[in-house]
């Protein structure tokens, strides 16, 4: 299946995880759920994970409530799939500046792995 990392900054923090720091039990919860289910599943229904058009980027989506979270990330060799942030969604788009964020750490993260 699939295994599911959280990306790191230069400094050794994860943005996912003060991300989900930032959430209550409950909506952690949630979102850790969907996470194993992006995990366990073959085939993962489109309303917890999607592809963003015109990226090499992916779209964790979850809904609690009236609120809605989204986390960003890329695949790497296949079923690695690296998280870059997460982000409350208060739009109908996925923001710009979430997805050049994403993108940049991406890029960031196979020009590490490169070097080593």
């Amino acid at each position: 299946m699939r295994t599911i990392q959280f990306y790191r900054l230069s400094n050794g923090k994860s943005p996912v995880e003060e991300f989900l720091d930032s959430l209550n039990s409950k909506q952690a919860q949630k979102v850790l759920w969907v996470l194993r289910l992006i995990e366990d599943l073959e085939t993962i229904p489109i309303q917890y994970f999607k592809k963003l058009v015109g990226t090499q980027l992916w779209e964790v989506r979850i809904q609690f409530s009236n609120d809605i979270f989204r986390l960003l990330g890329f695949f790497e060799n296949g079923n690695l799939l690296v998280l870059t942030h997460g982000f409350a969604k208060k739009t109908q788009k996925t923001p710009p500046q979430e997805i050049e964020l994403a993108t940049k750490r991406m890029e960031e993260h196979l020009a590490r792995r490169r070097k080593q």
